[in-house]
């Protein structure tokens, strides 16, 4: 672990505190999980941006997934 020093309000700060220990961990902890989520947001925005230029750039064809259409099962 490296220790890293943050400015933050103090509002937020309270806040953070708050809900660490609602949920009965520590600030750094819950600081961790919070970055770690979003970085992972961010990630996933950007992989869903690349999907849709890729489909603006190649769009799917008529016919393209029709041979699939007899693999689907519905259910009720």
């Amino acid at each position: 672990m490296k220790t890293v020093q943050m400015t933050l309000d103090e509002s937020l700060v309270q806040e953070v505190d708050r809900v660490a220990q609602t949920l009965g961990t520590t600030r750094s902890a819950f600081t961790r999980d919070a970055l770690r989520e979003a970085l992972v947001r961010l990630r996933e925005k950007d992989l869903e941006e690349r999907h849709r230029e890729g489909y603006s750039r190649h769009p799917i064809r008529e016919g393209e997934f029709d041979l699939w259409e007899g693999e689907q099962v519905w259910v009720d």
